[in-house]
């Protein structure tokens, strides 16, 4: 069934794309204001109320701007985007501090030009590291559904192979496809569609465990690493999916329920066995599960529904 492939390696989603494009203005109109601080320090003119006052930091457009984006950079990298913060304020603080010398007639502080060298030098690197995080996650990441991408998964199944059996757990691999997805199109367009993906998505991983990632895998397929404790644990877990989306019908605007359906294939990881094999037998059970009528999931091993 793995016939779709979703090619992400030049594909980043629209808010990634806004919130660099954005970045980069706002950081742009941050050189307009070390520009009249250069003149303040060199023809003794006023900089503006905005860079002596108190909140300066918060009144510069890169400031308010950053500040308004920050949970969406903390959620990427909370350490590097308190670092920007704060680096931020203190390069504000050193700088109306050398501002207010000038104006006043005396000589500003060498340990206040020191840190606003040093802050603003530390800034820089800062948000170099959040624009790389942010673009490394938009490649990584479905724009449509927010799911991770196949792009890394070989690494994350071995990861979590080795946890499962660090704990006595078996790896389990859930390959789903939407049952009679091309209706849903067809039927109420592809705005619908991507509606009904994004909701399959988030009942996917509202009943996966914290520890068990879900993929997007390809156009209408996504992939779930599960941990259980034998065959029997690992079928529960499969019905229990199967169970959440059958009880979660997508309500559309105009009022329509559309019941939604997933066929899946599963199989349990052998220790020393490569993702490509253990995909391409739950593969197997997928298309077994859709020619014995869909809305079930079988094992990779028998091929056989699942009863």
């Amino acid at each position: 069934m793995s016939h779709s492939t979703l090619h992400t390696s030049t594909v980043f989603s629209a808010d990634a794309q806004r919130l660099v494009d954005e970045l980069d203005a706002a950081v742009e109109a941050h050189l307009g204001w070390t520009r009249r601080v250069l003149r303040c320090a060199v023809l003794h003119t006023h900089p503006g109320d905005d860079v002596l006052a108190a909140d300066a930091h918060r009144r510069c457009r890169f400031g308010s701007w950053f500040l308004a984006q920050q949970d969406d950079f903390a959620a990427l990298d909370a350490a590097a985007t308190a670092r920007v913060c704060e680096q931020h304020e203190r390069m504000h603080d050193a700088v109306r501090a050398l501002c207010a010398a000038l104006l006043a007639g005396r000589r500003g502080e060498p340990a206040d030009l020191d840190t606003f060298e040093a802050t603003q030098s530390s800034l820089v690197n800062g948000l170099a590291q959040l624009k790389t995080r942010l673009l490394a996650h938009s490649a990584r990441h479905d724009p449509l559904t927010g799911l991770p991408l196949r792009y890394g998964l070989e690494d994350e199944y071995g990861r979590h192979l080795a946890l499962a059996a660090r704990g006595g757990h078996r790896l389990a691999l859930m390959l789903a496809d939407v049952d009679h997805f091309k209706r849903v199109n067809d039927r109420h367009g592809h705005a619908v569609g991507d509606q009904a993906l994004r909701h399959i998505a988030g009942v996917l991983r509202g009943t996966a465990r914290a520890a068990e990632p879900v993929f997007r895998f390809g156009g209408e397929e996504f992939l779930l690493l599960l941990h259980a404790r034998d065959a029997g644990a690992a079928a529960q877990a499969a019905e229990r999916v199967l169970r959440a989306l059958r009880d979660a019908p997508l309500q559309l605007a105009d009022g329509t329920r559309l019941d939604l359906r997933i066929s899946a294939g599963l199989s349990l990881a052998g220790d020393d066995e490569t993702m490509a094999v253990a995909v391409e037998r739950a593969d197997r059970a997928l298309y077994a599960a859709k020619q014995a009528g869909r809305d079930r999931w079988c094992w990779g091993e028998a091929g056989a529904p699942a009863p």
